[in-house]
């Protein structure tokens, strides 16, 4: 399978925010702002790429070898909490801004269900540690491709005139339900 083809697949087609339905509470929570939800983006990017290639090689360097790979989960948190505090404390000395901006939206990095679930997929599919790199990275990109659009959507829903009903909460589901709509039709192209 062509690199080309393996990015647009785990960054679009099989988007883990709108597709597989995981990542949602950073999703809708920090995508009020364009330049938030690319700094969130880009948080994710840096902890997907950095998990996955730490948990693969762990998976198949210790944990296989040692007949223990039931232990993948628990392990895989583990490192995926170390990697969002290192992020954490990065951010808080480096752009303290950005930090503030994704307030507990950060910590919560850890307990993304879409890190979890990419790295997981990633070695339950027995893609060479290569892959599984470039499948972090591809599927953190799609992450950070959906919430700086919902983001843009939200800052145009801001300047219109919606209805009360709707306003808030429901026209973000209908927003992102949409959304979902368009990148699961991007797999009748696949």
């Amino acid at each position: 399978m062509s690199i080309l083809l393996f990015a647009v697949s785990a960054a679009l087609v099989n988007n883990v925010v709108l597709v597989q339905f995981q990542g949602l509470c950073p999703f809708l929570g920090v995508s009020k702002k364009t330049k938030t939800a690319a700094g969130m983006g880009g948080a994710v990017i840096f902890v997907m790429t950095l998990a996955n290639t730490v948990t693969s090689l762990i998976y198949y360097y210790i944990l296989v070898p040692l007949g223990i790979e039931y232990l993948n989960t628990i392990a895989f948190i583990l490192i995926i909490a170390g990697l969002v505090q290192f992020v954490e404390m990065f951010l808080r000395k480096k752009v303290p801004s950005l930090y503030k901006a994704l307030g507990v939206y950060l910590p919560l990095i850890t307990t993304n269900c879409a890190v979890l679930g990419i790295a997981i997929s990633s070695v339950q599919s027995k893609l060479s540690v290569g892959m599984c790199i470039l499948n972090g990275f591809f599927s953190a990109v799609g992450f950070a491709i959906a919430i700086t659009i919902l983001a843009s959507i939200r800052e145009k829903m801001e300047r219109n005139n919606v209805p009360k009903a709707f306003s808030g909460g429901p026209i973000l589901l209908i927003a992102a339900g949409l959304m979902a709509m368009a990148f699961q039709g991007l797999s009748g192209l696949m």
